[in-house]
């Protein structure tokens, strides 16, 4: 074998050039991308939101077997309860959503129906926040998982009346009719 003494300096390769086009035409025939990079999304487009289709919204119910499940019997006295100290938790933990809640009202409507007795519709979406952790809490403190819960709407809970003393003082005299005499004679400062 001879081994090469000196290596060669310089290798030259020719390479064809391509031929450049003669006329923009022909460079827009051979572009198939933008020559800019598009700017990013912002998420909302003004043409989306005048053009909006209403879309199909599919609900997806969850079917849950609660026969294996154990279904113990449970009181009016065991709801009210922990409702009630599920209301104190929130008046220290979140006193808005407390504030929304605090009409509500829970009844054991039967052996494994829970009604609650709803005020308005902004009151129950903040409820809706609390009460996956309410009956989850409850199912299993009273070992019954077949709880079903029935929303409706109370209408006659609707205001929470401040009550005065001179609202007071009126209902007492609805009992006693003397009390008013006795407020004429003494001319007494109800406000």
């Amino acid at each position: 074998m001879k081994i090469p003494e000196k290596a060669p300096e310089k290798i030259e390769i020719a390479a064809e050039k391509p031929a450049e086009p003669e006329t923009l035409q022909e460079t827009a025939v051979k572009t198939t991308k933008p020559l800019s990079r598009q700017g990013a999304s912002s998420g909302f487009s003004i043409n989306s939101f005048l053009n909006k289709e209403e879309k199909e919204v599919k609900e997806e119910t969850v079917a849950v077997r609660t026969e294996n499940l154990p279904q113990n019997h449970f009181t009016e006295t065991d709801l009210q309860m922990e409702w009630n100290l599920m209301l104190k938790q929130l008046q220290t933990r979140n006193g808005f959503i407390f504030n929304a809640v605090k009409a509500f009202k829970l009844i054991k409507a039967g052996e494994n129906i829970i009604r609650v007795l709803y005020p308005s519709d902004s009151a129950k979406v903040e409820f809706d926040k609390i009460a996956g952790e309410f009956f989850n809490h409850f199912r299993t403190k009273v070992h019954n998982h077949a709880i079903e819960v029935d929303y409706q709407r109370d209408f006659d809970n609707l205001k929470i009346e401040v009550v005065t003393k001179r609202k007071m003082f009126e209902k007492f005299i609805e009992k006693n009719p003397l009390l008013k005499d006795l407020d004429d004679l003494m001319k007494f400062d109800l406000t």
